[in-house]
């Protein structure tokens, strides 16, 4: 049965890819600090907080014995928000290791694995801070920038060897992602995308034909309208 791994599973975006897979008839392990919330049978859960690094190695590499994943979709992440010198040494710390630090560790584990078997995909979440730095968002849209970096680079590196690499990159979704923000999208539908929208974005990518690379996928609200609370 073809596998797929899902950090992040739990909640938003991630847990819109965990249904997106299992309804289409893939088993899917969520990697994520909570179970995932769903009864399906195709969806086992392995806890594991990723903001803490000194977790990652031991689950993913148990995760890899019971065989090789067809892919990862590595959703995990959070947002803090505000000028720099706002920031911590602990607060900058925490949101590189857990937006950036982690996504390295993690595809250092997978990436050899794919080699090895000559296929599979890895895409990454972004985010539009990704493509261009805004007020406020400084540390977060440097941990985008250099994932999307990653995502690029490791493209190049695997083109050779059947591993297909990938990153979403979407504008405001209407998530939990914002429950402790002071800013969330604006309240019309057209102002947020949804979860299940990036979930659609990245079953295009991981149905693609073997053969085709979808690099990225920017993903936008028909109209950007923020509020602030």
């Amino acid at each position: 049965m073809t596998r797929y791994i899902v950090t992040g599973g739990s909640a938003g975006i991630g847990a819109a890819v965990v249904n997106r897979l299992a309804s289409a008839g893939y088993h899917v392990t969520s990697v994520a600090r909570r179970k995932a919330a769903t009864d399906v049978e195709l969806v086992e859960s392995v806890r594991c907080d990723l903001s803490n690094l000194d977790q990652i190695e031991s689950p993913i590499k148990e995760l890899i014995k019971r065989g090789h994943p067809e892919g990862a979709v590595l959703c995990h992440g959070f947002g803090d928000f505000g000028s720099l010198e706002q920031f911590s040494e602990a607060r900058i710390r925490r949101l590189v290791d857990t937006n950036l630090t982690s996504n390295l560790l993690l595809a250092r584990l997978l990436i050899p694995i794919m080699k090895a078997a000559g296929k599979g995909t890895l895409v990454f979440m972004g985010s539009e801070a990704a493509l261009r730095g805004g007020k406020q968002g400084a540390v977060y849209a440097a941990t985008k920038f250099a994932l999307r970096g990653l995502a690029q680079s490791l493209r190049q590196e695997c083109s050779g060897s059947g591993v297909r690499v990938a990153i979403v990159n979407p504008g405001m979704v209407n998530t939990a992602f914002f429950n402790e923000l002071s800013f969330t999208p604006g309240a019309d539908q057209n102002n947020a995308l949804t979860a299940e929208d990036v979930a659609d974005a990245v079953m295009t990518i991981l149905e693609a034909p073997p053969h085709a690379v979808i690099d990225e996928i920017n993903l936008s609200p028909l109209k950007k309208v923020i509020r602030q609370r």
